[in-house]
């Protein structure tokens, strides 16, 4: 028996999911009457973007000691990593400084993870509907 999701259905539950991402991070901020935690969702949506900007470089199957060069995508990824790393460590360094508080870190890391989450799920969920498929959104 095979389970067929609808794409509407995947819709809802991701912006659901986004919501509750953004739910803990805005909490995280008024529950404790500071806002540095919103320079956390700056972060977290901004990561995706070098990924899918630098993915239309070629792939190649050959090994890293050959002299085909995929340092578009290496940069992508470098650059994604960097920014999913400095969202988290982000509300650290403000508890470290005591800017927040610990609940507020935790929230803040939590939400801005989700939002992440959420956001990678959407493109990789409809990433191959856009190249295949036309609409069938509501058929």
């Amino acid at each position: 028996m095979e389970f067929k999701v609808s794409p509407l259905t995947k819709i809802i539950s991701l912006s659901g999911f986004l919501a509750l991402g953004f739910l803990l991070v805005i909490l995280s901020c008024a529950l404790f009457r500071n806002y540095y935690p919103l320079y956390d969702i700056l972060i977290f949506l901004l990561a995706p973007i070098p990924n899918s900007l630098f993915s239309k470089t070629s792939y190649s199957s050959s090994d890293f000691m050959s002299e085909s060069s995929e340092s578009g995508s290496d940069l992508g990824h470098f650059l994604t990593g960097m920014l999913v790393t400095s969202g988290i460590a982000l509300p650290v360094v403000f508890y470290h400084c005591n800017l927040i508080g610990s609940i507020s870190c935790t929230m803040s890391m939590l939400g801005g993870l989700i939002i992440y989450s959420s956001v990678v799920i959407f493109s990789w969920f409809f990433h191959s509907n856009w190249d295949n498929e036309e609409d069938t959104l509501f058929t």
